[in-house]
């Protein structure tokens, strides 16, 4: 055990220390790359560190789960560290290794932030779990996700959600709350998943993602909780014992100061250069005011935190360092495919779709991080009318001609999100919150072939037709 911790001192502390000293004294020669854009293209062969990692991702827990937990930070963080070297010594390309780790920064700061802050709020519902009140609570749970942001809402429902449904629960329960909370729910703010941010960052304007995709969120809700119902209403497990409890309907609420907690997270995450000029930004250092104060958050959530909440969340931090783990050799590891999908994406853009868009964005979006992937797929549609992503006014300029492009890679990217563990932050931290309450969760490859497909792509499907083909 200490061995494993030294390890990880020892190659992520000088990981984020050489990065940092990179960020601050390699300023020029990114410059010059981001003038010129004279970067090369990756050689394909440097996709397999991201392949090898999804196979261990898929395979780790399945068949040598003991060796997996114990050195899945070491295989992470060595991968990585694979195509960190490719980058910056056979490339010479610190740009792009100083994007993504400054996306991961950010990506780490909100879901720690969120997570510490939610675990200090206790709700219990004394109520049954009949099929309907799930629904109704898989319902709320969608609808908040468009408010305080899918792993907001995710963090902050499943322990009650867990807790309501103890005595019949099943994987299939968490399945459906990684899809509708975690994933589908947020598609309708730029507050609900980070790649509609990006978007409301780069120029789409904030009420745009409702007004134009609500039509397509509402029935692919229903669906998929039209679905639920009938598999929830079968489940007859601890019959016995429900019928045996008094149920009060009562809610209970403790922790309500942390509310304010996550008020200032979502309100940290609009303090952006780009979105308010008065904020002044700490380049060269890789993070910005929005990231200090989301750490600060996580020191004083979880300080003045309630020791009984806590207590009785089984709250400890085993989550988020499995996902800070995992994601930090995804994040580097990716890098290649994201280029070679955006240098493709914008060089033949000519031959992309609405149909393209749809899919080809909610394919890598189940398997590659969806805000890059949006980002690219955006870029590329823009190509279309020989606009720029990098130019606001280009970009509601693009909003105005024809948004069925945007509307497919917005709906795409946060719905295919739900397709895999790792296609959005959330879904594996409520995995590991439910392993860690004794649920025996299904593994990667059980999750894909037994609840995603056969369940998801119907629907997908059906979206495709009606709105997109």
């Amino acid at each position: 055990m200490l061995a494993s911790k030294k390890f990880h001192l020892l190659t992520t502390v000088p990981l984020l220390i050489f990065l940092s000293t990179i960020n601050l004294f390699g300023a020029s020669s990114s410059a010059v790359l981001s003038e010129t854009k004279n970067i090369i293209e990756p050689s394909i062969f440097m996709v397999l560190p991201f392949v090898i990692l999804l196979l261990l991702i898929a395979t780790g827990p399945l068949f040598y789960k003991h060796l997996w937990e114990r050195h899945y930070p070491k295989i992470s963080i060595l991968l990585g560290l694979v195509t960190l070297v490719y980058y910056l010594y056979v490339l010479n390309d610190y740009e792009s290794v100083l994007h993504i780790f400054t996306e991961y920064v950010s990506f780490i700061a909100l879901l720690s932030s969120l997570f510490v802050a939610s675990g200090g709020i206790l709700i219990k519902v004394d109520k049954e779990a009949t099929p309907l009140a799930n629904v109704l609570f898989l319902l709320l749970g969608a609808v908040i996700a468009n408010v305080i942001g899918t792993t907001g809402a995710a963090m902050l429902l499943i322990r009650p959600f867990i807790k309501m449904n103890e005595e019949r629960i099943k994987p299939y329960h968490i399945i459906f709350f990684i899809f509708l909370v975690s994933n589908v729910g947020g598609a309708l703010t730029p507050i609900g998943d980070p790649p509609l941010f990006i978007g409301f960052l780069r120029g789409v304007p904030f009420f745009w993602v409702i007004e134009n995709v609500w039509y397509i969120w509402a029935p692919t809700v229903l669906l998929i909780l039209l679905v639920f119902y009938f598999i929830d209403k079968r489940n007859k497990s601890g019959e016995e014992n429900i019928a045996k409890k008094k149920y009060t309907g009562a809610i209970e609420f403790k922790g309500a100061k942390n509310l304010i907690y996550l008020v200032v997270i979502i309100l940290a995450v609009f303090i952006d250069p780009n979105v308010m000029s008065w904020v002044p930004s700490l380049s060269p250092l890789p993070f910005g005011i929005r990231e200090v104060i989301m750490f600060g958050v996580v020191y004083l959530s979880y300080k003045n935190a309630h020791p009984d909440i806590l207590k009785a969340n089984e709250f400890d931090f085993e989550p988020i360092k499995e996902v800070a783990y995992l994601f930090v050799g995804i994040f580097l590891t990716m890098v290649p495919a994201l280029q070679l999908i955006a240098n493709f994406a914008q060089t033949k853009h000519e031959l992309l779709n609405t149909t393209t868009f749809y899919w080809a964005t909610g394919s890598l979006s189940a398997v590659l991080d969806n805000t890059p992937t949006y980002l690219n797929f955006l870029s590329a549609a823009m190509g279309k009318f020989f606009l720029d992503v990098n130019v606001q006014a280009q970009v509601l300029d693009f909003v105005s001609k024809d948004d069925v492009f945007l509307r497919a890679i917005s709906v795409s990217a946060v719905f295919f999100g739900a397709m895999t563990y790792i296609g959005n932050g959330p879904n594996f931290m409520v995995k590991s919150i439910s392993e860690r309450a004794g649920i025996e969760m299904p593994s990667f490859f059980a999750y894909v072939f037994k609840y995603s497909i056969p369940i998801l792509v119907p629907i997908y499907v059906l979206v495709w037709l009606v709105f997109f083909r």
